[in-house]
Parts: structure tokens; sequence; C-alpha cells
């Protein structure tokens, strides 16, 4: 984590995604490889790398057909789906958050403003800091709810 941008929220947000990045374990979901802090203090996440493209892109400078992208399509429901049965919402699926592999295993990437749902709620305190910075969201992808500070379940990464 970049000290510049180290708030106290930024870093409770930074050091949430560790966490819920620990508890993924997909074939679609770039693998968390450790996550700590620097003999300095910064906080760090060490993720799988992932040399691909983004989805949107590689399906174009591939021509791929119906059928390729939805293949690609039912690999990215796969890892949302391992993600909400977590009871994680992403909250962020966009082309720049999936890349796809030169194998064309496609890889869901960034859950730095994903949000814990816990029994169908969200936490007290959870809510608090994903509500901090206005809102933090790519309005293009975002559904409703999120522009309008509605309630955040996983109908919200259904619509993305």
């Amino acid at each position: 984590l970049r000290p510049e941008v180290a708030t106290p929220s930024v870093r409770e947000r930074f050091a949430r995604e560790g966490r819920f990045l620990a508890q993924l374990s997909h074939p679609n979901i770039a693998q968390l490889l450790d996550a700590g802090r620097t003999a300095g203090g910064r906080l760090y996440l060490a993720l799988e790398y992932v040399d691909g493209g983004r989805i949107d892109r590689w399906c174009a400078e591939r021509g791929l057909d119906v059928g390729g992208r939805l293949r690609l399509y039912l690999q990215v429901c796969g890892a949302v789906a391992h993600a909400h049965g977590r009871l994680v919402v992403h909250r962020d699926l966009k082309p720049d958050n999936v890349l796809v592999t030169a194998d064309g295993t496609a890889k869901l990437l960034d859950f730095g403003i994903g949000k814990l749902l816990e029994d169908g709620a969200d936490a007290p305190e959870l809510t608090a800091l994903t509500r901090i910075e206005a809102r933090p969201m790519t309005p293009r992808y975002a559904a409703p709810e999120q522009v309008l500070g509605g309630e955040i379940t996983t109908a919200t990464d259904v619509h993305a």
C-alpha cells in the first residue's frame, strides 16, 4: 500500500481485501499468496501474477464468437458465485478486473471495494468503511443500488 494514500480508512479497506481474498480459492480468482506488513510497517498483498489481457479486448482481438465469449462468461460467473458463497460481493465487476490468459482462463481481480455480507445483512462497521470516499464504484458498471446508496447484495454483482 503506497504510503501517500495510507489513511486509516484506506489501510482498513486494504487489510479487509486481504481477508476477503484469503477466503477465496477458485481457479478463476487471482489467488492471494501472502499478506502482511514489511519491516518498515508498510502493508502488502502478494497476489498471483496474471499474464493476460482485459476480457473485452481479449475477445475482440481473437474475434471470439458468441460461444467462445459465453465460455469465458461462465468462468467469470463461477468465480463470482464462489465469492458469493462466502458472502463476498465484489462490487466492481468490469473488464479491467477480469483478465484472460493466453490459454483462455479468465481471472477475476481486485476485491478492493468488496463487501462482506453477514447473514444477508451488511455488518455495520464494514458498511461505514465502504461508504467512505463517496461510495467507491465505477459508475459505468455500477448497479442502481450502488449509485443511489441502497443496500448492496449479491444482485449488485449480477447487475454488473
